[in-house]
């Protein structure tokens, strides 16, 4: 069964428009295939840490979001790990969109569940 999808290009822009509706700071950090390409999603809480999200899909098609920053909802990574991990994952993938958006109060909400 053929899933349609919305192009990453107006997903991340759609984004960035919640987040300055929401008077929160959303920047993209890098530019992937503006059709296709995967997003992380950095939620950066300016403490030192950020929380990491791979764009995923459920067996069923349904958009997720899986956590690369640890296994529990709370868990975090240093804002070093982060950059790290994001590079490497630009180096095997690079039309990966990396959308970050300052949230230290944890006002932003994800579009799809953590899976």
């Amino acid at each position: 069964m053929a899933v349609d999808r919305l192009k990453t290009r107006i997903w991340v822009q759609a984004q960035i428009r919640l987040c300055d509706i929401n008077n929160l700071p959303a920047y993209i950090v890098n530019r992937g295939d503006p059709d296709a390409g995967a997003v992380i999603l950095r939620l950066n809480r300016l403490d030192g840490t950020s929380h990491l999200f791979n764009q995923a899909r459920q067996a069923d098609g349904e958009a997720a979001w899986s956590k690369a920053s640890g296994s529990d909802a709370e868990s975090r990574m240093s804002d070093a790990d982060a950059l790290a991990y994001i590079e490497r994952q630009r180096k095997y993938d690079p039309d990966l969109w990396v959308l970050e958006i300052e949230d230290p109060e944890r006002r932003y909400t994800l579009d799809a569940k953590i899976v």
